[in-house]
């Protein structure tokens, strides 16, 4: 009746990912242990790695003059076309980040100058994770920490947990970006898959390097170590702008933000002053407070956001055709020979790195990379390294803001950029290597070895495929209710929060025990634990939430192909693509 052989490794991590619905995913890991599909079947219904992309129409020596003319004209025009929406798309994210400065900013910057709190290590993670919820900029945030070492209103080691909450309110923006691919299933099931693997290794580091770094302080004793041996001077002309030098002139007509006015408020200052900068710009003088000209913001840079994403999807779908397509995929995606493939992911992650460098922003990075993942022409495997290249890249920012203070400052300030870096580094050092070198050189073991960051994130792309409502739950959940929750019970004290989390914990941890044991040791349970079908339905599954979200957007379900019900052809092909995690 139930299964007893071993279970590859990865369904084990599956298996402890799957808490929240641990009856369906029993089933999806049951069906993923069964044979092997057939070449023509994988082609046909794998999600993760499109076969085809759209032919390229009628063939070029087919076409008459004119038709030859105005593909050419396609070929010119496309690509400017495409570059003129991909820099309407990162000014609609600087947008976004003012909406939610002018929304957020004042109460990020009172949250930061809180430092009787920030002494609670969690705290200070759920700190960073909504204050960078809140400028819906990494960069903002570790630069206001930064500065708030320099100036000695916070100590280094109290900083450092701020600094990992950082990294992970960070990847909210391609999360969100990740909605606008909602109305084609297996699109969005890749594009949210995509959004969430930077989630999921930025929370994999922090869940084991936070408390390794509140036993040992081995980032900060690491980092005074490198400080001290070295003679740094300050450098004022380190802030550089590269990628502010092409967007600032146009996203300056519309909105100009003090962020000063921020660092000045977390800092302690009884700033009264206004956000907005003096000038001629588009939402100067308007007579609306800060909250109100936010929310315009809000609004004004989502449409532009979504309008540019569908658009933008829609010309990689016009241009990556036939050959084009091809070459595009396998250079993108393309391995070294032999055992040396495990390097393609370490050149990724130098260009990840670059590149986020360039653009000054992981956001914007991995933001553009969501799209290029949706349509296929990205796998999840070779976006995972460039993601991880990001949160390196990124780390830059905070160091040229260090190295504007002077004296002592400058080496607390410097040595808290670097405990970023080598949180970073450490993250990756942790979950990368092992399961990439044993892909290249035992292909046979990859199944025992996988990458979690990438399980987890497939499991989450096919959950929200099934049910496109979760994406919106878990958003919410991850970055604004579950970091609230615990910023709440810090309020209390150490005490409160111990007696309230540590039971929450351990029931966690007991389910994902019994789960793995679900699916790979059945026999040593109970009888009436080796499933959770003696719970409430609600406990162990989605649907009968699905039946309420289905009913609540049955209206918009009319007009709207996202909000439409799974039909039964669907759910079973939802299903099917489990076998592929």
């Amino acid at each position: 009746m139930y299964r007893t052989d071993p279970v590859p490794a990865g369904a084990v991590t599956v298996a402890v990912a799957v808490t929240i619905n641990p009856s369906e995913s029993q089933a999806d890991l049951v069906r993923s242990m069964e044979a092997p599909p057939t070449k023509a079947r994988q082609e046909k219904h794998d999600p993760w790695h499109v076969a085809k992309l759209k032919d390229e129409g009628t063939k070029w020596r087919d076409l008459d003059t004119k038709g030859k003319i105005l593909r050419a004209l396609g070929y010119v025009l496309k690509p400017l076309l495409l570059l003129g929406l991909i820099y309407l798309f990162i000014c609609s994210l600087d947008f976004l980040s003012s909406a939610f400065r002018l929304l957020g900013g004042r109460a990020a910057g009172e949250t930061l100058s809180n430092s009787e709190l920030l002494r609670n290590p969690v705290a200070g993670l759920m700190i960073g994770v909504l204050a960078t919820v809140l400028v819906q900029s990494s960069s903002t945030s570790t630069s206001i920490v930064v500065t708030m070492v320099g100036a000695g209103i916070l100590q280094v080691k109290p900083a450092i947990p701020i600094i990992m909450g950082a990294n992970i309110g960070t990847s909210v923006t391609n999360t969100i970006v990740s909605l606008a691919h909602s109305g084609d299933r297996d699109e969005f099931r890749r594009a949210f898959a995509g959004a969430t693997v930077h989630d999921m290794f930025n929370w994999l580091c922090v869940i084991v390097l936070l408390p390794l770094e509140v036993i040992s302080s081995y980032l900060f004793q690491l980092t005074a170590a490198i400080i001290n041996s070295y003679n740094i001077q300050t450098n004022e002309d380190a802030k550089q702008e590269i990628l502010k030098v092409i967007t600032k002139p146009f996203t300056d007509l519309v909105i100009k933000i003090d962020k000063n006015v921020i660092t000045d408020i977390a800092k302690g200052a009884n700033e009264t002053g206004s956000l907005l900068k003096e000038g001629n710009y588009l939402f100067a003088n308007t007579g609306l407070s800060e909250s109100q000209l936010g929310v315009v913001i809000l609004i004004l840079s989502l449409i532009i956001l979504c309008v540019c994403l569908v658009l933008i999807v829609k010309l990689l779908h016009s241009i990556l055709r036939g050959r084009v397509a091809y070459w595009t995929k396998k250079v993108i995606n393309a391995e070294f020979p032999g055992r040396a493939a495990f390097l393609s992911g370490y050149l990724a992650i130098a260009a990840g790195a670059g590149m986020t460098f360039i653009v000054q922003s992981s956001s914007i990075f991995t933001s553009a990379l969501t799209p290029l993942v949706a349509v296929g022409v990205l796998h999840i495997e070779r976006c995972y390294p460039l993601t991880l290249g990001a949160n390196i890249g990124t780390t830059a920012t905070a160091i040229l803001a260090s190295l504007t203070q002077d004296g002592q400052d400058l080496k607390n300030s410097l040595q808290l950029a670097l405990c970023h870096f080598f949180f970073n580094i450490t993250g990756i050092l942790l979950w990368y290597p092992i399961p990439s070198l044993v892909e290249s050189c035992k292909p046979s073991m990859s199944k025992w070895f996988p990458h979690p960051p990438i399980v987890l994130a497939k499991w989450l792309g096919n959950k929200t495929a099934k049910y496109r409502w979760f994406a919106m739950v878990y958003l919410f959940l991850m970055f604004f209710i579950l970091p609230a929750l615990v910023f709440g019970l810090s309020f209390a004290g150490w005490e409160v929060l111990v007696g309230v989390g540590v039971p929450i914990l351990g029931l966690f941890v007991i389910i994902c025990v019994i789960n793995v044991m679900q699916a790979q040791f059945p026999r040593f349970l109970p009888v009436k634990l080796r499933t959770w079908n003696f719970l409430p339905a609600p406990l162990h599954s989605l649907k009968p939430y699905d039946a309420v979200c289905v009913k609540v957007l049955e209206p918009c379900g009319k007009y709207c192909k996202c909000c439409r019900q799974v039909n039964e052809e669907d759910d079973l092909h939802a299903v099917d693509n489990n076998a592929y995690l």
